[in-house]
């Protein structure tokens, strides 16, 4: 119990809201049948009727825009299908149907023929996007493939004069409606590859009934487009109409009208971007002139006159040979101390200062020094160098001590 009354409480528009919503969800566009009454039609242009068999009714409501798009009137007690979206009217809480699109009852075999051929052909990969080619950004010529009497074409030719009057246009004449047109159709857009004239194929017509289109429900005209080489937009009928050409084009658009405006750039677009395109140009060139007017600047600071680069140097100069001359007057001293204590070792080391403090050196015959008797015998001549001069001696008898 505690649980139940923890739950949030619902206002009746929030509930109501959560139910429409689920309705649209749980039922996605369908087709239903019934026969009409109550019809009536409000002062803003849209349609209110009821929809019912023989168990029950629906009340249903057609929106101007789509009310606007009815090839016949409707009258009380017609046998219709109508295309819906399941709802629910919220400030009455009213079950109801917004009918996106009516057609009299007994086409209902056309649609299965035109379900299944859309299955088999889905199934072949005939409708996959990864197949279908690109719209060049801005063609040369455009190529239109349809009546020469259609609305469609006058629609298509105003269109692109008021976009683009520089594009050129070649039309590739064809039926679009009756026995046989499907073939026609399909070897236009054959005609259109071969002669390679142009950079876009637009396929249009004007609205009419499901008898009127099925045309471009057709397999051949259907595998005609795949086939093209060229890149190919659908336009057929009104927005809520579709065929299998416009599953089978590189791109769909819901009128003729659309179609041209789909294939070619506006003229006024294009110069505005252009426009745009010199403006930041512009401005690019004054940023980069400003970024090269301060470089040029900072070089400036750098840069130094000659004359003022030599007398750096000359200064340079004096000053490494004033160093020089003070370190080759400190290296000068410091070898001369150096000879100095140099002289006085050697002369505490001279021999000859030795001998001049009384002391003398004597060889024998062989100039080896002697440093004790028994190194000579009598008889053996010996030089003995004094301080001043040397004396040469026999020697009589060596004595040890």
């Amino acid at each position: 119990m505690l649980n139940e009354f923890a739950r949030p409480v619902l206002t009746v528009t929030e509930l109501l809201r959560s139910v429409r919503d689920t309705l649209e969800r749980r039922f996605p566009l369908l087709w239903v049948k019934g026969e009409l009454s109550n019809l009536s039609r409000a002062p803003s242009g849209h349609l209110y009727f009821t929809l019912k068999d023989r168990g029950a009714q629906v009340d249903c409501v057609m929106f101007k825009s789509r009310a606007a798009a009815l090839e016949a009137p409707l009258r009380e007690g017609m046998q219709v299908e109508a295309r819906v979206l399941v709802s629910l009217y919220e400030p009455r809480g009213r079950f109801q149907l917004t009918v996106e699109a009516l057609r009299p009852a007994g086409l209902g075999p056309l649609y299965e023929r035109f379900v299944k051929l859309k299955e088999k052909l889905g199934a072949e990969g005939l409708f996959d996007a990864a197949a279908k080619k690109p719209l060049p950004p801005y063609p040369q010529a455009i190529g239109v493939v349809t009546s020469t009497a259609a609305a469609a074409l006058r629609d298509v030719l105003t269109t692109l004069e008021r976009r683009n009057r520089s594009v050129s246009v070649i039309v590739y004449p064809a039926p679009v409606q009756g026995e046989g047109a499907a073939d026609r159709l399909a070897s236009m857009i054959a005609r259109a590859n071969r002669r390679a004239e142009c950079d876009v194929l637009l396929l249009v017509r004007g609205g009419g009934s499901i008898e009127d289109l099925w045309q471009f429900n057709e397999e051949r005209l259907a595998r005609a487009i795949r086939a093209s080489r060229i890149p190919v937009v659908v336009g057929v009928g009104h927005e809520t109409d579709f065929t299998i050409a416009d599953f089978a084009a590189d791109r769909r658009a819901p009128t003729p009208t659309a179609a041209a405006e789909l294939a070619t750039p506006s003229r006024d677009e294009m110069l505005g971007r252009v426009a745009e395109c010199a403006r930041c140009l512009a401005r690019e060139m004054r940023r980069r002139v400003q970024y090269a007017m301060q470089a040029l600047d900072g070089t400036a600071r750098r840069l130094v006159h000659p004359a003022e680069r030599l007398r750096n140097c000359l200064q340079t100069l004096e000053h490494l040979r004033t160093r020089l001359a003070f370190a080759f007057g400190h290296r000068v001293h410091r070898a001369s101390a150096r000879l100095e204590r140099v002289q006085a070792s050697l002369a505490g080391l001279d021999p000859s200062a030795v001998l001049r403090r009384g002391y003398s050196i004597t060889w024998n015959a062989q100039g080896a020094v002697l440093r004790d008797a028994s190194q000579v015998g009598p008889d053996e001549k010996i030089t003995t160098r004094l301080a001043q001069g040397s004396v040469q001696s026999v020697v009589k008898r060596s004595d040890l001590l």
